[in-house]
């Protein structure tokens, strides 16, 4: 059965990730969005019998994070990067709309329950839904890790998947989180009413980015996220990073998953070309 592209995958601008990625390996190159709640444990600590190397072991739903060949987060390594003006600006249009805070036992994760707008990649749109935060950060560049990763979450009319994330380093406050700050600090198990949450307030700082296929970083692993990794590393305050870890309860340092393998897997980097200004 020969493979489906996500998009319109028109080359040249997909046809290496839909060919070299996608088309051999998967039978549908698209992920159905489904992250587990906090009904089955798992950690992130190895030596618990529940940690990443495990995960594909406890629940024979989550096999992919055993066995899958497009796993996600990456190392972002210079070599292996392919530049690619084509890929274009990342289309936002984000809105105002209402949202709630949720502890999901594993992250802190904020979800619109409105209209919130939309991201287009290659002609198809992408539905906002949600947002949560990895403590550090989960991609790495180069071999380095951060301290934060904010996960944004979208799907597409087809069940088509697309991430974009946005890696934090310590430093002055970030805005968006500020606004939420006092709704995470006493966090409980409970969901919470935030009213109104702009999308628009979270910042990219930069138009600059990497894209490849991956998968979800959470149990089940599922494979064909369409990955959005904003190359600028923005900040936020040790403060507010501690705040996200210690709102979850579960008693662990970390929620980021390690890097797993990029084998064959090309990753494109988009730079808007320059004309004396900064991207």
């Amino acid at each position: 059965m020969k493979g489906k592209c996500f998009g319109r995958c028109e080359p040249p601008t997909f046809a290496i990730l839909c060919i070299s990625s996608l088309c051999y390996l998967l039978p549908i190159c698209f992920a159905s969005y489904a992250e587990v709640g906090n009904e089955i444990p798992f950690t992130y600590t190895e030596g618990t019998g529940k940690g990443p190397k495990e995960w594909g072991h406890i629940n024979p739903h989550w096999k992919l994070c055993d066995t899958g060949k497009l796993q996600s987060p990456i190392d972002l390594l210079s070599e292996k990067v392919q530049v690619l003006p084509k890929l274009g600006k990342l289309k936002r249009d984000y809105k105002p709309a209402p949202a709630v805070v949720k502890n999901r036992g594993h992250d802190i994760t904020v979800r619109w329950e409105g209209d919130a707008g939309k991201i287009n990649i290659n002609g198809t749109d992408y539905k906002l839904l949600q947002c949560h935060w990895h403590s550090p950060s989960e991609h790495t560049f180069n071999g380095t890790r951060h301290e934060l990763e904010l996960h944004i979450v979208h799907l597409s009319a087809h069940g088509e998947i697309a991430v974009v994330a946005i890696v934090f380093k310590y430093g002055r406050p970030d805005r968006f989180l500020a606004r939420l700050f006092h709704h995470i600090k006493t966090m409980g198990n409970e969901e919470k009413n935030l009213g109104m949450v702009n999308p628009g307030d979270i910042k990219f700082g930069s138009r600059k980015y990497y894209r490849y296929i991956g998968s979800l970083t959470v149990p089940p692993c599922t494979e064909g996220v369409v990955w959005t990794i904003v190359k600028k590393v923005r900040t936020a305050t040790r403060e507010q990073v501690r705040a996200l870890r210690d709102a979850v309860h579960d008693g662990f340092e970390a929620n980021a998953r390690p890097t797993q393998r990029l084998d064959e897997r090309p990753v494109l980097f988009y730079a808007p070309r320059m004309n004396g200004g900064s991207a």
